[in-house]
């Protein structure tokens, strides 16, 4: 009977000792977002006492595990610095080691943004002999699926050096490393993409369902052995974990496989870059790269897919930029210079972000069109003049009311292009770059591309 009794008493000793546990994202090397009320959570027992210390101020947060074995605490970040320590006790104790204080971001998409040293970027490789950069920060989550939204996910904070950074998105990485020279604060960056996924997949399944439209579009989603297809699936597994992480932004990269739906594709995007800011709660700036030139296998999708992303720039708190110089080429789905990408996404955070100044980050968009005679005069958005690089204006085209299109030249004065063409007496619509491959040369007085657009909304043939 004792031995019984005793027995009973160790399992119930063994039962009683829950430990708190976290989700892998907090974490020793952990970059937490600068000023802010950031959650530090995750499970343990049931009314399990917790308290929390970061190093910063000493204080001291308490709460106690639910019924349902979730714990959190809302903490207060400094200005940025560090490196901090945070403890953790309950039934445990854990201590959380350098941590620093500073600006978070999410980087994902599809394969430009997945594309890293070992691919062979000769960019990575020039950096990796000076690549020790404490201050900036990787968290990679793997290629992973759910038909769920999941609480956890794989993932460790490193810091960037000569070992991490070859296996880290390389635009992601070009980024951050300007963010933090630039801000002079620690950047942590959070690397979730995968090569040839739709947005779809990005976006949650209940989004695309419920809406007819969309739903309808993503059964174009070719199914493929290298990515999952189904709306939802990536979204449930790479960002919902981190939803509860505080961050400043989203920067992305992707579109090349939503060219076969691109009529949708600005309701799905806009759709989704809201469906991320429901889930961290927060008006999030979210900035994307427009796809680059390619030679698409049918004809004018990638023109249309790149005419979506600039409708799509509309949208609040949003910001495109423009890659069609960065080409070398067309046939090449994945260009190899990314650190140009990720400076560009940085200066437009810098700016809109950060509100820093004199750093060129717009490039100009077409604003309206006014026909005078035999001429139209396009008008374009910025205010540095516009500028041509090469001997000719390239990829200028115009039609009349029959539609058809002739090459055009041009003039250019401040913000405005006057368009003619000796085969065109009565104007109609103007394009600038409208091919899936084009590379014009029109460019800002700042040196950044102007965007590729047309002015008319005639039915463009898919072949």
């Amino acid at each position: 009977m004792r031995g019984v009794s005793l027995i009973i008493l160790m399992c119930a000793a063994l039962c009683s000792r829950g430990n708190i546990r976290l989700p892998a994202v907090i974490a020793s090397n952990m970059v937490l977002q600068q000023r802010d009320s950031v959650k530090i959570w995750g499970w343990a027992d049931p009314h399990e006492k917790i308290t929390l210390t970061p190093s910063w101020d000493k204080k001291t947060y308490e709460t106690t595990g639910s019924r349902d074995a979730r714990w959190e605490i809302n903490i207060a970040t400094p200005a940025a610095g560090g490196p901090h320590t945070i403890t953790l006790k309950g039934k445990n104790t854990i201590v959380l080691t350098n941590v620093m204080v500073g600006e978070v971001w999410i980087c994902s998409g599809q394969s430009n943004m997945e594309m890293c040293g070992q691919w062979g970027l000769q960019d990575i490789k020039a950096e990796l002999p000076t690549a020790h950069l404490q201050n900036v920060r990787f968290f990679h989550i793997p290629k992973t699926t759910a038909p769920y939204p999941q609480e956890n996910c794989e993932g460790q904070w490193t810091a960037c050096d000569s070992a991490t950074l070859p296996s880290f998105s390389a635009v992601a990485y070009f980024f951050g490393k300007r963010l933090s020279k630039e801000l002079n604060v620690p950047v942590g960056l959070i690397a979730a993409s995968w090569g040839g996924t739709a947005a779809e997949i990005w976006t949650p399944g209940g989004i695309v369902h419920k809406d007819p439209v969309l739903a309808q579009a993503a059964k174009k989603i070719e199914p493929s052995g290298m990515c999952p297809y189904e709306p939802g699936y990536a979204f449930n597994a790479m960002i919902a974990p981190v939803t509860h992480y505080a961050i400043a932004g989203v920067i992305w990269y992707q579109g090349e496989n939503n060219t076969g739906a691109a009529s949708t594709y600005r309701r799905l995007f806009t759709a989704m870059i809201d469906s991320w800011r429901d889930a961290w709660q927060r008006d999030l700036p979210f900035y994307f790269v427009q796809i680059a030139p390619f030679v698409y296998r049918l004809k004018n999708t990638g023109a249309l897919l790149r005419e979506a992303q600039l409708q799509s720039a509309t949208h609040h708190k949003t910001g495109m930029v423009v890659v069609t110089d960065l080409v070398a080429d067309t046939h090449n789905v994945h260009p190899a210079n990314k650190h140009d990408v990720g400076w560009r996404l940085a200066n437009m955070a810098l700016v809109n972000t950060y509100h820093k100044q004199g750093i060129p980050f717009q490039s100009p968009v077409f604003r309206n069109m006014d026909i005078q005679g035999k001429k139209a005069v396009v008008t374009f958005t910025g205010d540095k003049g516009l500028k041509i690089k090469g001997p000719v204006a390239t990829e200028w085209l115009m039609a009349g009311p029959d539609r058809i299109f002739h090459p055009a030249t041009i003039s250019i004065r401040g913000q405005q292009v006057t368009v003619s063409s000796p085969m065109v007496k009565a104007p109609v619509a103007v394009r600038y770059g409208f091919r899936d491959a084009a590379m014009g040369n029109l460019f800002s007085g700042e040196g950044l591309p102007v965007s590729p657009f047309r002015t008319d909304s005639w039915d463009v043939a898919i072949k």
